[in-house]
């Protein structure tokens, strides 16, 4: 039997992209002809998991590692920064600087994705692709050309969505620390159900131009695979409603946990904070973009310093100089811009992270519990999920105090949850996410 090519389609994000590149190498373990296409600044990603690599281009919003650093036009830099702003408001107005952000440059330059699209399709007429379900310029350019695709969900399980109440942006549910008044959740279901209007008319009106025989979905946003759709997520039972035609492969997590080795001097350095066993790691990670807000980092290290016998790890961004100075003579904390976050959770304690997926399913596959403090996007959602199944505690990272971090983290760590985050995640994992896919497509 000839092996399955397959096409692996990540936008230029590093949260997005690694996930996937690892499930790429998962597939080609099992045999697959395997391509990485993304933004050319992620051709080594491609390298470091023996993938080929392609170019493909996505407009101008990108993450290589630390967004501030990330050379990005004008117009994404100002993006980010009104974002940020947002987040120092509260949930509700960073959802609604994202909507507003979003129906701006819903869908950037169409024409030049779909052109790049079947060119690539053209080159290495691949079986099927591996597409983000949130690169939904290239998911309307492989439906306009009717070829197959799988649809890989990078964050909560609600970005693939069921139902007339459902919209892409409005969470499902929220964690009990955070819970917005009815006012402000009926201003964001309004700017939600406008995008949802305003994206499906342009997915209409796309199509009627390039490929009129393809019916226009009724939901753009729900737009996804009908073969299959790969979760970077455990399946928990309160999951909201999914769509029941394609088939549901559930992965837990889509990293090397486990496997990871730490790079260079790393080892030497977690050994200094833990003093040979005898302090607890503690491991703070804002992600690439909410590493920029120092302020709640400020408050959280702080916090975690009052809780006897841990050492703290910060990674900071663009904001490490100032981290550094503010606990300057502090032995107990080291603060770097990027950490190998996978390689270390086998030394860690308590993980302190703003509740993205990537982070929570880590922790879980590790069986280290964690405090979130989540700012936007999926993480309310993944946020409820931590503390209901219970793996951790949720702060609201605009009220927080050094005291309820202490508190938190104090909790969590006697709370040995180890073992049934182990129950959970068994035999998860790329490997599981592989086949998964070959058995489905």
């Amino acid at each position: 039997m000839r092996a399955s090519r397959i096409v692996v389609v990540s936008p230029p994000f590093a949260s997005h992209a690694r996930p996937l590149a690892t499930v790429g190498a998962a597939l080609a373990a099992e045999g697959a002809v395997v391509t990485f296409a993304c933004a050319p600044e992620f051709a080594g990603l491609a390298a470091e998991h023996g993938l080929p690599f392609a170019p493909l281009a996505f407009g101008d919003n990108a993450n290589t590692g630390i967004a501030e650093r990330t050379r990005q036009e004008a117009d994404g830099v100002r993006r980010l920064a009104e974002f940020l702003d947002a987040t120092r408001a509260g949930a509700v107005p960073a959802l609604l600087a994202q909507a507003r952000h979003r129906r701006a440059d819903m869908l950037p330059d169409p024409e030049a994705v779909f052109a790049s699209v079947r060119s690539l399709d053209e080159r290495l007429r691949p079986d099927w692709y591996l597409i983000d379900q949130l690169a939904y310029a290239v998911t309307l350019a492989v439906y306009a050309l009717g070829r197959r695709w799988a649809a890989f969900c990078p964050g909560h399980p609600s970005y693939v969505f069921e139902g007339a109440d459902r919209f892409f942006g409005l969470p499902p549910y929220w964690p009990a620390a955070i819970r917005p008044a009815d006012e402000e959740l009926a201003v964001l279901r309004g700017e939600a159900e406008a995008n949802d209007r305003v994206f499906t008319e342009l997915f209409a009106g796309f199509l009627a131009g390039h490929a009129p025989d393809r019916q226009a979905p009724a939901r753009a946003f729900g737009l996804t695979s009908p073969e299959a759709v790969l979760f970077n997520y455990p399946e928990l039972p309160w999951l909201p409603d999914l769509p029941a035609g394609p088939a549901r492969i559930f992965a837990g997590h889509c990293s090397d946990v486990g496997t990871a080795a730490l790079p260079g001097a790393w080892a030497a350095r977690a050994d200094a904070l833990t003093g040979g066993a005898r302090r607890r790691l503690v491991l703070v990670s804002f992600g690439t973009f909410l590493s920029a807000r120092e302020d709640v980092l400020t408050t959280v290290v702080r916090g975690l310093l009052d809780v006897p016998g841990v050492s703290v790890l910060v990674a900071a961004g663009e904001r490490a100089g100032g981290l550094r100075a503010a606990f300057a003579g502090e032995p107990r904390v080291d603060v770097a811009e990027q950490v190998p976050q996978r390689a270390l959770l086998s030394r860690t304690a308590v993980v302190v992270h703003h509740g993205g997926n990537n982070s929570f399913t880590e922790c879980l596959a590790a069986g280290v519990p964690a405090v979130a403090l989540p700012f936007s996007s999926d993480q309310f959602a993944v946020a409820h999920d931590l503390e209901r199944i219970p793996a951790g505690r949720v702060l609201d990272p605009h009220r927080v105090t050094p005291a309820a971090v202490a508190r938190a983290a104090a909790e969590v760590s006697a709370h040995d949850a180890r073992e049934a985050q182990r129950r959970l995640m068994a035999g998860r994992g790329p490997r599981h996410a592989a086949r998964g896919l070959l058995a489905a497509m």
